[in-house]
């Protein structure tokens, strides 16, 4: 028989440093998900004495990592640049040398020209996190984290603030080059699936302030976003012989592909052709990353060239094949999209020249990574429907997703999402059709005779972030915690619940039978993170649970000095660190607990409840 601990009633947690004192609870310690030393107890960091002046490397815990090593270039410093006495040599001469340099001349008026002492793509309006957005720790460490992250990440919200934090117009730090932190962050947005969002953060700096690895960071965001002209403003300043500082073999060729690809589209196709020549010298001739930069050369209408590109002996579909594919409107083999990571998918999902039945196949992805919103996936809906002919639709799923928007009736529009959130031949996966719905979600009123629905609806509304829509149902599911939806609207709804008890948390997790513990636990963290589960029932429920809440590591110090800090960007980035994993299941329910504490002390909250309500909706 279960037993039931008294009901729990929310009040002010005035005691919550009673919490952080908790003693470590005793059980095996589970696999860790964190980089070296951040899952190990550690001594606490020092807090800054003023949080909004930038600290030195001591003001920060004492993690190892390994962290990329820092370039030396100033900001101001380019990677290679002729003298202006210097000529290029021209096609028609005796030899051509397709790796020299030419005359580089930068005409940008003082005023016009970019700090890159503050740099980002948005700004208030847009969500960022303002000027001091990371301010309180070392740029080195910050970089090193970053580097460090295996992205996506389980959370879709969590990704979304992540994406706003490195995008935000912030200070750079003190102790790194200005250029070498906007290539930390825009990697970093690469492996997320951030491939728009990276090439503009790169592009937001003049080529003139590159660092070398500013420049490496160009080359992944140019060839993620499909875009090999956006390369062209670079290759005048890379130098990939320089003996001084030798560049990595593979980097180094593609570096000359991509400015043979750049005097191709030029029209300068000599020079192009003899830069491929020696890449084919080395690689070979039938080498498929080299005839596919030349398919790009060939993109120029005046060079009449054409390239077969021949798959039947590709195995893998790396970045480089995917981009140059794509750029030139190529046809990749649905055997290749396996191997495709889930990062490759979201930046196929935004690629504009893929056909609308390619990129609806990744956009769902994409959607459940938080790269695409509720509306972008419903925009790759409706260009599929568009595309296809109309004696083709009926029954088809974005047949089916206009009704749930469009028809009059409330009954008919309730029933195409039951078919879309369905087990049948129309049915969505799971959670991007829960994404996608949430606005034809929004039309259905909150009544008794739709409780059962009531799960999926406040569901799809959470995804989007309609949190005072969906408390309109907490009328209609009342106090049945065996409801999927009352969870929801415990964890996600402006107003806290109160009398919460034990059984129920073990009911909620009861909705999802094959991770039924899971679940409860996360529940837990979530109400307990969140304020929501007074300080006196805390310690006994944790215990009882397995949620050693009150563990110390690297990791939970970090994150709360961060959050004391004021510093939701650092914040954000913690947070990611905490949830590198690619399902929630395996999410560790403390981690949840410090992450929406943070969150909500650095102002985050509305963010907060939406990634615990997503924590339970996709267990």
């Amino acid at each position: 028989m279960r037993m039931r601990s008294k009901p729990v009633f929310i009040g002010l947690l005035a005691g919550v440093a009673f919490v952080a004192a908790l003693p470590v609870l005793g059980q095996e310690k589970p696999t860790s998900i964190l980089p070296p030393g951040f899952g190990e107890p550690d001594s606490p960091p020092k807090a800054s004495p003023k949080p909004a002046k930038v600290p030195d490397g001591d003001d920060v815990p004492d993690i190892k990592l390994n962290l990329p090593k820092a370039s030396t270039a100033s900001s101001g410093t380019k990677t290679t640049v002729v003298k202006k006495g210097e000529e290029a040599k021209k096609p028609g001469e005796e030899e051509i040398d397709p790796d020299a340099p030419i005359p580089i001349i930068v005409d940008i008026p003082a005023q016009s020209r970019r700090s890159t002492q503050m740099v980002g793509t948005i700004g208030q309006p847009e969500g960022d996190f303002g000027a001091g957005a990371f301010q309180g720790f070392n740029g080195k460490w910050l970089g090193g984290l970053m580097a460090s992250t295996k992205a996506p990440i389980a959370s879709r919200w969590a990704s979304i603030v992540l994406r706003r934090a490195l995008l935000s117009r912030a200070a750079s730090p003190a102790d790194v080059n200005a250029a070498d932190w906007v290539a930390d962050r825009a990697t970093l947005l690469v492996q997320m699936g951030e491939a728009n969002a990276a090439r503009s953060l790169v592009q937001a700096v003049d080529v003139d302030q590159y660092s070398p690895r500013l420049f490496e960071a160009g080359l992944d965001a140019a060839i993620a976003s499909a875009d090999p002209a956006a390369l062209c403003g670079m290759t005048e300043y890379v130098k990939t012989d320089d003996k001084a500082a030798p560049m990595d073999e593979k980097r180094a060729l593609r570096w000359r592909m991509a400015k043979a690809m750049c005097s191709g589209l030029s029209g300068e196709s000599s020079i192009a052709s003899a830069g491929l020549e020696r890449v084919r010298n080395k690689i070979g001739d039938n080498n498929i990353d080299a005839l596919l930069a030349e398919k790009v050369v060939g993109a120029n209408v005046n060079t009449r060239r054409s390239v077969a590109i021949e798959w039947e002996e590709v195995k893998e579909l790396t970045d480089w094949r995917f981009g140059l594919a794509t750029a030139t409107g190529l046809s990749i083999p649905q055997r290749l999209y396996p191997s495709m990571s889930p990062r490759v998918k979201a930046w196929a999902a935004l690629a504009p020249l893929l056909p609308a039945g390619e990129r609806l196949a990744m956009a769902d992805t994409a959607a459940e990574y938080g790269v695409l919103s509720s509306q972008a996936l419903v925009d790759h809906y409706s260009a599929r429907f568009d595309a296809t002919d109309p004696e083709e639709r009926d029954g088809k799923p974005f047949d089916v997703l206009r009704r749930a928007y469009a028809d009059p009736s409330t009954n008919a529009r309730l029933a195409a999402l039951r078919t879309l959130w369905g087990g049948g031949e129309q049915a969505l996966p799971k959670f991007s059709g829960l994404i996608l719905t949430a606005r034809a979600a929004a039309t259905i009123p909150a009544r008794a005779d739709y409780v059962a629905d009531a799960p999926n609806i406040v569901s799809a509304l959470m995804c989007a972030g309609y949190d005072r829509t969906a408390a309109r149902w907490l009328n209609v599911v009342g106090t049945d915690s065996d409801n999927g939806a009352w969870g929801l609207l415990a964890v996600g709804g402006e107003r806290a619940m109160t009398g919460i008890t034990e059984g129920q948390i073990e009911d909620v997790g009861a909705t999802s039978p094959a991770h039924a513990d899971a679940k409860a636990r996360l529940f837990f963290a979530g109400l307990a993170g969140l304020d929501r589960l007074p300080v006196a029932e805390i310690e006994s429920i944790a215990e009882s649970m397995d949620v050693p809440i009150g563990r110390s590591t690297a990791w939970t110090k970090a994150i709360s000095l961060a959050a004391k800090a004021q510093s939701p960007a650092t914040v954000a980035l913690l947070a990611a660190v905490g949830m590198q994993v690619p399902h929630w299941k395996d999410v560790p329910p403390e981690h949840l607990y410090h992450i929406l504490r943070a969150y909500r002390q650095v102002g985050l909250d509305a963010e907060a409840r939406m990634i615990a309500a997503e924590a339970l909706m996709r267990v």
